[in-house]
């Protein structure tokens, strides 16, 4: 065999050993908890916050999966997870607290405890963290959001913004901030400059607004909640309408919106491909994204106590029937036949939805 041949020969079993060997890496089990569903519970103040994973097909359970992995509590008010490829970052706001966890382990490899004041959720774009924060419950003049680097899990700064900053979404550079208004009311989105670190506009919207999703014609969907009136002797007075608005995000500015009628209240919005699922007390319902009224028709009424949880995959509907003095239901509904096929016990206080 002419040497060149020969080369040419090893060259290629060479490529196709690497080949095969990062086949062979990439189809290895990540952790326990890769390829499920995770849902986080807030806890109460004797209570700690915790995690439960459910497997995609509903057969495994298992609660509290940091303790059981780290033999440690994550501390009280688990409030959200966010994700990155391979780490999850659950906040906990009373402890003013993000633990750093390897999101298919559950192994925990850090946390971040500096410049955050009731951190709520928080975004990622690049090797960087954006976190909203309420700041302190005295001052409604100290919330902001904070800039966490993820590698070294140091805080790098601040940017201050209106009260009771919540959810927080990025695009094209930007980052959109709801602004429910913490223990207060607030009717703002804010619209952040990440390259100056500066707000570059509020754009008003109707009370409350808490959900934030960007659809998949690039606009920003937002659920507003709407305000309940009280007197001093906490008698209702009236109500704010609530609103699905759209936010053009080319020009940042105000779209459309569908409007409730006064007394509606929605609680929970997620939007799947081009639908709106939302909640009315125990009734969910679905509006395509380019709808220019309501529906009238409830696409499924669940059995929930406390509806707190929200999510879509698939022809699944999850629903969290919280429960802050015992364990907490997750049901599943089928959207195709529109009846409940499953119910899992999870976490205390349960009120977030993530897939792994």
């Amino acid at each position: 065999m002419k040497i060149t041949k020969l080369f040419g020969v090893l060259f290629l079993g060479t490529i196709l050993f690497t080949s095969c060997s990062d086949d062979a890496e990439s189809n290895l089990p990540k952790g326990d908890y890769e390829n499920g569903i995770l849902v986080s519970g807030e806890g109460t103040t004797t209570v700690s916050g915790s995690v439960s994973y459910v497997s995609n097909d509903l057969s495994t359970v298992e609660k509290s999966i940091y303790k059981k992995v780290n033999k440690v509590e994550l501390g009280e008010y688990v409030q959200s997870i966010s994700f990155d490829k391979d780490r999850a970052y659950i906040i906990a706001d009373n402890q003013n607290t993000i633990t750093v966890v390897n999101r298919f382990t559950f192994e925990k490899e850090g946390t971040i405890t500096t410049g955050l004041i009731k951190p709520r959720y928080m975004t990622i774009v690049g090797d960087k963290g954006y976190v909203t924060n309420w700041g302190a419950t005295d001052n409604d003049n100290d919330d902001f959001v904070a800039i966490v680097n993820l590698s070294s899990f140091q805080n790098e700064g601040k940017i201050d913004v209106v009260l009771g900053p919540e959810r927080i979404v990025s695009k094209n550079g930007k980052l959109y901030v709801s602004h429910k208004g913490a223990f207060g009311t607030n009717n703002k989105i804010s619209v952040i400059d990440i390259s100056t670190k500066k707000v570059d506009k509020e754009i008003t919207i109707k009370d409350k607004p808490d959900e934030l999703y960007i659809n998949n014609s690039g606009k920003l969907v937002v659920l507003c909640e709407g305000k309940t009136i009280y007197d001093t002797s906490w008698n209702v007075t009236g109500h704010t309408k609530g609103a699905i608005t759209f936010i053009d995000t080319t020009e940042n500015r105000w779209e459309s919106e569908l409007t409730f009628k006064e007394g509606d209240h929605p609680s929970q919005m997620v939007v799947s491909n081009n639908s709106i699922y939302y909640s009315l007390g125990k009734d969910i319902y679905k509006v395509e994204d380019n709808a220019i009224v309501l529906p009238t028709a409830k696409l499924i009424t669940t059995d929930a106590g406390y509806l707190y949880g929200l999510a879509v995959k698939d022809n699944n509907l999850y629903v969290l029937d919280a429960s802050f003095t015992g364990l907490s239901k997750l049901n599943v509904y089928d959207l195709v036949t529109k009846t409940k096929k499953e119910t899992k016990e999870v976490a205390l206080g349960a009120s977030k939805i993530y897939f792994n």
